[in-house]
């Protein structure tokens, strides 16, 4: 039984990495390409990944952060190219108040803003993910989009990602990583909880 357990803990050792690399940049993906992911807790997640894994010697940071800015870029593409060809029926059909006023607000932004919208967005919880849409329908032209996507993922995705990695070079820090990276995370979904049940009917 004993060499059974060691053998699954060493399986799963092995399959842990690859594990948090999927799930991390597929709640990215979710929260950036997907109207409904705006609950999301974009930023914790990516802080307490790098916290993680700063703590766990098999996650290759290298390899989490490129998941990570890859999953940004493609989920705002998605979100760019479903306001592109839907138009505003993708947005108006969200028929909460609440919604709507954040999709008023963000579109403020990029009106006000502009090219710079699309990159300060991502360092904005719910603005990020309503401001790629509101592009596309907006007809922006699409290589001001990309080039603004890809330095709002990279400066986003990475940036806070490794804030995380090197916070975790603090000795208390690291030695209460794992503890850090919960308290993040259970406190954002609480928060998102709260919102959500808030929301007008």
């Amino acid at each position: 039984m004993s060499t059974f357990a060691a053998s699954f803990d060493a399986q799963f050792a092995t399959f842990a990495p690859f594990l948090l690399y999927v799930v991390v940049a597929g709640i990215v993906f979710i929260e950036t390409g997907l109207l409904f992911g705006f609950f999301l807790p974009g930023d914790s997640i990516l802080f307490s990944a790098g916290l993680v894994a700063a703590s766990h010697g098999n996650i290759n940071i290298a390899v989490l952060v490129t998941a990570i800015v890859a999953a940004a870029f493609f989920g705002d593409q998605v979100g760019f190219v479903i306001g592109r060809v839907v138009g505003r029926p993708y947005l108006d059909k969200r028929q909460s108040p609440r919604i709507q006023r954040m999709i008023a607000n963000a579109e403020a932004f990029y009106e006000h803003t502009g090219w710079w919208a699309v990159v300060a967005a991502r360092f904005f919880p719910w603005i990020r993910t309503f401001v790629p849409p509101i592009a596309g329908a907006s007809k922006m032209n699409y290589y001001r989009f990309l080039s603004a996507n890809i330095v709002g993922a990279v400066l986003w995705g990475a940036g806070i990602t490794l804030a995380g990695f090197y916070a975790a070079s603090l000795p208390w820090v690291k030695t209460s990583s794992y503890a850090i990276a919960a308290f993040f995370i259970i406190a954002s979904a609480i928060s998102a909880t709260v919102n959500y049940l808030r929301r007008p009917r």
